[in-house]
This record gives C-alpha cells, structure tokens and sequence, in this order.
C-alpha cells in the first residue's frame, strides 16, 4: 500500500501536466487554426503513430537497447574511473581535463570517426551513447567517494584497513548516493546519444532507431512528430526506471530520509 501511494504521488503530478499540455497544444492549434505541415495536433500525432506502430515500436525498441548498454557501460567505466581519480590527486588533476573532454566533444564531428573505426551498426551507437552519458557518473562517484566521513577514514588507518578495504567498505557505500544521482543524468544523455548516433551513423539495412527515423521522417510532420514522441516517451521511461531504482537502494540502505 505504501508503494501505492508513493506511485500516486509521483505519477499523477506529471501525468495532469501532460494533459494540459495536450489540450493547449490542440487549442492552439484550433485557435490559430495551423497547418498539419507546420504543426499537426494531438489527434494527427496520435493517428500517425497507429499508422507507423510497428515500425516505431521496433525503433523503440532498438533504440532502448542501445541507450541502456551505452548507459551500463558509463556506470562501470565511470565507476572505475572516478576509483582511480580518488586513488591519488596526481591521477585526479592529469586525468580530469581528459574526462571533461568527453563531455564538450562535438559529437557531430566525430561520429564519421566512430564508423571509419568500427561501422556502422549498434556497436558505434552503443559508443556514441557511452561518450554522452559518462562523464556526470565519472563526476558524480569521484565527488561521493572523496566525501567519505574523514572521522571513519581515520578509523580504518589506525586498524591498518587497506586501500582496496577502504574502498569497498567505506568510500563506495558512502559514493551509493553521488552514483545514482550520476546515473540519474545518465539515462538522459544516453537516450540523447544514441538517438544522435543514430541519426549520423544509423543502423543496419534492415533495422534503424528512433534517430534514422526522425531523419527519414523531416519531410513528413506527422510521422517526425510521432518519432519525436516515441523518443520522448522513451526518455521519461527510462527516468523513471532509474529513479524507482534509485529510491529502492536508498530506502534501504540508507533509510527514507536519505530518498
């Protein structure tokens, strides 16, 4: 009953928001009385979708999966990266520009690198996704397990801990909070990521995402606005997703208080 509640409480905010924005999207439309070709209404969206379900629900689908592998692997690398920026402030300092640099590369630029070195296809998707979505875990994990209570750090050298028992039994689950939180902005940028790898590198002949939709679709508003939607529905999707996890591994490891 109490995760009932909970789910009422976080669904139905979002939920009317959304209404009201359908309903003045459609009066907007109706009061101007605009073109489908430049923007077509909520029932128009709709229709085209139904037209176009197999194909956007395949899309989806495709494109998911490359987001949630991009994403799994940014929560291991950037995991692994920030242990060692904690390591040793020689290794932080000469290894954040590089970690930064991944975060203002013009992707547009590099994706025709990304298929020169491995093709076209979910593998370079899954990078460009990766390259989007690791940066705010890297930064995130690295800040959590330097924020380790410094009384218990104390505590641990004078019981001679090691290193790596350090790190396993305080730092990472005093940095818990800081990767989830990272892994919250993550899903966002990993969606973003691999929509644009698809939309620069795409697929497959006989399989394409949401991105190479959105491009063959520029010329038809309706079915743009449909792909657009998918890609949208898919983000919030994948948030929520991420943030019931989170709320779950907080609640139990740290208490409500900490959710």
């Amino acid at each position: 009953m109490r995760w009932l509640t909970w789910l009422w409480k976080e669904l139905w905010p979002p939920v009317l928001f959304f209404a009201l924005f359908v309903l003045g999207w459609s009066g907007f439309v109706s009061a101007f009385d605009i073109k489908p070709l430049i923007l077509p209404g909520p029932m128009q969206v709709l229709e085209a979708a139904a037209d176009k379900q197999t194909e956007l629900v395949a899309s989806t689908w495709l494109t998911a999966k490359a987001s949630l592998l991009g994403l799994l692997a940014s929560l291991i690398a950037g995991t692994l990266v920030a242990m060692l920026f904690a390591s040793s402030g020689v290794i932080r300092r000469g290894g954040y520009p590089y970690a930064i640099f991944l975060q203002t590369v013009p992707i547009i630029a590099i994706a025709p690198l990304i298929v020169i070195w491995f093709g076209p296809g979910l593998k370079s998707v899954v990078i460009v996704s990766f390259i989007l979505s690791v940066f705010p875990i890297i930064t995130n994990a690295t800040t959590g397990l330097l924020s380790a209570d410094k009384n218990l750090e104390e505590l641990f050298r004078l019981h001679n801990a090691s290193w790596l028992q350090t790190l396993i039994k305080l730092r990472l689950p005093s940095a818990v909070p800081f990767i989830l939180a990272g892994l919250k902005i993550g899903v966002g940028a990993a969606v973003i990521g691999a929509l644009v790898g698809e939309f620069f590198i795409g697929f497959e002949a006989d399989e394409f995402g949401l991105g190479y939709l959105i491009r063959r679709y520029q010329d038809e508003t309706k079915n743009l606005f449909a792909a657009v939607l998918a890609s949208t529905l898919l983000g919030v999707v994948m948030f929520a997703v991420a943030s019931t996890v989170s709320r779950v591994i907080l609640s139990r490891w740290f208490g409500e208080a900490a959710v």
